[in-house]
Protein backbone atom coordinates (compact mmCIF):
# COMPACT_ATOMS: atom_id res chain seq x y z
CA UNK A 1 0.00 0.00 0.00
CA UNK A 2 1.39 3.52 -1.14
CA UNK A 3 2.07 5.58 1.39
CA UNK A 4 0.13 8.76 1.46
CA UNK A 5 1.92 11.95 0.60
CA UNK A 6 1.61 14.85 3.50
CA UNK A 7 -0.20 17.78 1.95
CA UNK A 8 1.85 20.89 1.66
CA UNK A 9 0.55 24.25 2.71
CA UNK A 10 1.38 27.52 1.34
CA UNK A 11 3.73 29.30 3.84
CA UNK A 12 1.73 31.43 5.48
CA UNK A 13 2.05 35.21 4.18
CA UNK A 14 2.71 37.74 6.02
CA UNK A 15 0.49 40.85 6.22
CA UNK A 16 1.64 43.75 4.40
CA UNK A 17 1.62 47.44 5.82
CA UNK A 18 -0.44 49.57 4.21
CA UNK A 19 1.37 51.63 1.12
CA UNK A 20 1.00 55.26 0.96
CA UNK A 21 -0.49 55.63 -2.23
CA UNK A 22 0.68 58.71 -4.28
CA UNK A 23 -2.50 59.05 -6.87
CA UNK A 24 -5.11 58.44 -3.47
CA UNK A 25 -3.24 60.94 -1.49
CA UNK A 26 -3.08 63.65 -4.99
CA UNK A 27 -6.96 62.83 -5.45
CA UNK A 28 -8.17 63.33 -1.89
CA UNK A 29 -6.62 67.01 -1.70
CA UNK A 30 -8.34 67.67 -5.17
CA UNK A 31 -11.35 66.87 -2.92
CA UNK A 32 -10.67 68.68 -0.32
CA UNK A 33 -8.69 71.61 -1.88
CA UNK A 34 -9.55 75.34 -0.29
CA UNK A 35 -11.80 77.08 -2.61
CA UNK A 36 -10.28 80.33 -1.38
CA UNK A 37 -7.22 79.23 -3.33
CA UNK A 38 -5.42 82.40 -4.98
CA UNK A 39 -5.36 82.77 -8.51
CA UNK A 40 -2.22 84.14 -10.54
CA UNK A 41 -3.17 84.85 -14.01
CA UNK A 42 -0.84 86.26 -17.06
CA UNK A 43 -2.48 87.80 -19.50
CA UNK A 44 -0.23 88.31 -22.89
CA UNK A 45 -1.62 91.10 -25.35
CA UNK A 46 -0.42 92.59 -28.74
CA UNK A 47 -0.49 96.20 -27.74
CA UNK A 48 -4.18 98.42 -27.59
CA UNK A 49 -5.62 96.44 -30.01
CA UNK A 50 -9.72 96.11 -30.31
CA UNK A 51 -9.32 91.76 -29.61
CA UNK A 52 -6.81 93.10 -26.15
CA UNK A 53 -8.94 95.28 -24.68
CA UNK A 54 -12.02 93.17 -25.28
CA UNK A 55 -10.13 90.20 -23.69
CA UNK A 56 -9.00 92.68 -20.74
CA UNK A 57 -11.68 93.75 -19.72
CA UNK A 58 -13.35 90.05 -20.34
CA UNK A 59 -10.87 88.78 -17.89
CA UNK A 60 -11.22 91.51 -15.52
CA UNK A 61 -14.98 91.21 -15.12
CA UNK A 62 -14.46 87.08 -14.74
CA UNK A 63 -12.17 87.80 -12.42
CA UNK A 64 -14.35 90.53 -9.95
CA UNK A 65 -17.45 88.19 -10.27
CA UNK A 66 -15.58 84.80 -9.46
CA UNK A 67 -12.66 85.19 -8.24
CA UNK A 68 -13.05 88.69 -6.29
CA UNK A 69 -9.97 89.04 -3.76
CA UNK A 70 -8.22 85.57 -4.67
CA UNK A 71 -6.54 86.73 -7.93
CA UNK A 72 -3.68 88.51 -9.25
CA UNK A 73 -3.49 89.44 -12.66
CA UNK A 74 -0.61 90.78 -14.87
CA UNK A 75 -1.77 92.23 -18.03
CA UNK A 76 1.68 92.26 -20.38
CA UNK A 77 2.11 94.09 -23.97
CA UNK A 78 3.96 91.49 -25.68
CA UNK A 79 4.98 93.93 -28.35
CA UNK A 80 7.07 96.00 -24.86
CA UNK A 81 8.18 93.07 -23.35
CA UNK A 82 8.84 90.05 -26.16
CA UNK A 83 10.99 88.31 -23.72
CA UNK A 84 8.72 87.27 -21.40
CA UNK A 85 6.51 86.29 -24.00
CA UNK A 86 9.31 83.89 -25.15
CA UNK A 87 9.92 82.40 -22.18
CA UNK A 88 6.46 81.11 -22.00
CA UNK A 89 6.22 80.48 -25.62
CA UNK A 90 3.69 82.67 -26.60
CA UNK A 91 2.56 81.88 -30.20
CA UNK A 92 -0.78 83.85 -30.36
CA UNK A 93 -2.14 86.60 -28.43
CA UNK A 94 -3.97 87.55 -26.44
CA UNK A 95 -3.16 84.59 -24.30
CA UNK A 96 -4.18 83.79 -20.69
CA UNK A 97 -2.20 81.53 -18.70
CA UNK A 98 -3.02 80.73 -15.22
CA UNK A 99 0.01 79.70 -13.26
CA UNK A 100 -1.47 78.98 -10.00
CA UNK A 101 -3.03 77.05 -8.57
CA UNK A 102 -1.57 73.92 -10.46
CA UNK A 103 -1.99 72.93 -12.87
CA UNK A 104 -0.83 75.09 -15.46
CA UNK A 105 -3.37 75.84 -18.21
CA UNK A 106 -3.31 78.43 -21.41
CA UNK A 107 -6.50 79.93 -23.11
CA UNK A 108 -6.16 81.34 -26.43
CA UNK A 109 -8.30 84.20 -27.66
CA UNK A 110 -10.37 87.49 -26.36
CA UNK A 111 -12.29 85.10 -23.31
CA UNK A 112 -15.56 86.41 -24.54
CA UNK A 113 -17.17 82.85 -23.95
CA UNK A 114 -17.13 83.04 -19.72
CA UNK A 115 -18.53 79.49 -19.59
CA UNK A 116 -15.57 77.94 -21.73
CA UNK A 117 -12.93 80.03 -19.27
CA UNK A 118 -13.91 79.26 -16.29
CA UNK A 119 -14.32 75.79 -17.38
CA UNK A 120 -10.59 75.74 -18.72
CA UNK A 121 -9.45 77.39 -15.76
CA UNK A 122 -11.04 75.00 -13.29
CA UNK A 123 -12.93 77.89 -11.45
CA UNK A 124 -16.51 77.09 -10.32
CA UNK A 125 -19.00 79.25 -12.07
CA UNK A 126 -20.32 79.38 -8.13
CA UNK A 127 -17.12 81.14 -6.79
CA UNK A 128 -17.02 83.21 -3.96
CA UNK A 129 -16.08 86.72 -3.93
CA UNK A 130 -13.46 90.41 -1.45
CA UNK A 131 -10.48 92.49 -3.82
CA UNK A 132 -7.73 91.07 -6.42
CA UNK A 133 -4.51 92.51 -7.46
CA UNK A 134 -4.10 93.86 -10.82
CA UNK A 135 -0.78 94.72 -12.27
CA UNK A 136 0.09 95.95 -15.33
CA UNK A 137 3.69 95.04 -16.69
Amino acid sequence: MPKARPTRRPPARKARPARFSGTRAFERAIRNADSSANYVLRLYVTGNSPRSQTAISNIRRLCETHLKGRYDLQVIDIYQQPSLAQGEQIIAAPTLIKKLPAPLRKIVGDLSNAHWVLLGLDIPENAGNATGKETAA
